[in-house]
């Protein structure tokens, strides 16, 4: 299976039905992905014998009935354009020199269908943020135990009639993370598998109910000591 492949299996497995639905026209993701490929190589430039400097922040500007339907699937899109982009640095042996950073723009001045990436090269520090995406909806992690389940004392709510009050706990320690089910009467699914308890994974699925969740880890852009190239 092709890289590009396993971006709309991606895609899909985060938002459902939302991915066929919302992309029945107009410009398709993999599009988008290609036109960051092509960035990434046109961009790339060799700075040591050992270093291939690739940019590091990316602006997809497009026209604005394509800017509805990318944005309207929240912020699980830009998390798998950023993963494919990180994927096709590693193939190619590229690096970059701080977080990457993915924005989608409205470009009122362009045709549908039609897609224009800026990039450059923005130096700084890596954060590593871990997040849970529900339904296209992005839940940071802030802390060291958080709750996912129906009742009002979660910390990520899970509108799901077969999830329990308090269903399962996601731990962090700031590199590691674990999963906890709390006793649900209907079960947690980790990668397809029940679970108890098991080490959590950066890109695992949790299935509580008929809800899917990705559990991630991004790296996200600190540039308060750096500027841009």
């Amino acid at each position: 299976m092709g890289i590009l492949d396993n971006f709309e299996k991606g895609l899909e497995r985060v938002v459902n039905g939302a991915f066929a639905k919302t992309f029945k026209s107009g410009l398709q993701p993999l599009e988008v992905t290609s036109a960051l490929r092509r960035e990434l190589d046109t961009k790339a430039a060799v700075v040591s014998r050992d270093r291939i400097l690739a940019p590091n922040r990316f602006t997809v500007r497009l026209a604005p009935g394509d800017h509805q339907r990318m944005t309207s699937l929240g912020p699980a899109l830009v998390d798998e354009f950023t993963q494919l982009v990180q994927q096709h640095a590693t193939a190619q042996h590229y690096s970059f020199a701080g977080g990457l950073s993915i924005e989608l723009l409205r470009d009122d001045k362009l045709s549908e269908g039609v897609v224009r990436i800026d990039s450059n090269t923005v130096q700084g520090t890596v954060r590593w943020v871990p997040v849970l995406d529900v339904n296209g909806k992005r839940y940071p992690l802030k802390k060291s135990r958080t709750i996912l389940g129906r009742g009002s004392e979660a910390d990520v709510p899970v509108d799901d009639a077969g999830a329990s009050r308090k269903h399962v706990e996601v731990l962090w320690d700031g590199k590691r993370g674990q999963i906890n089910d709390l006793g649900s009467t209907n079960g947690t699914r980790l990668n397809g598998s029940p679970l108890k308890q098991a080490p959590l994974t950066p890109d695992s699925v949790i299935d509580i109910g008929r809800t899917r969740i990705v559990f991630r880890v991004l790296a996200q852009a600190d540039d308060s000591t750096g500027g841009r190239r």
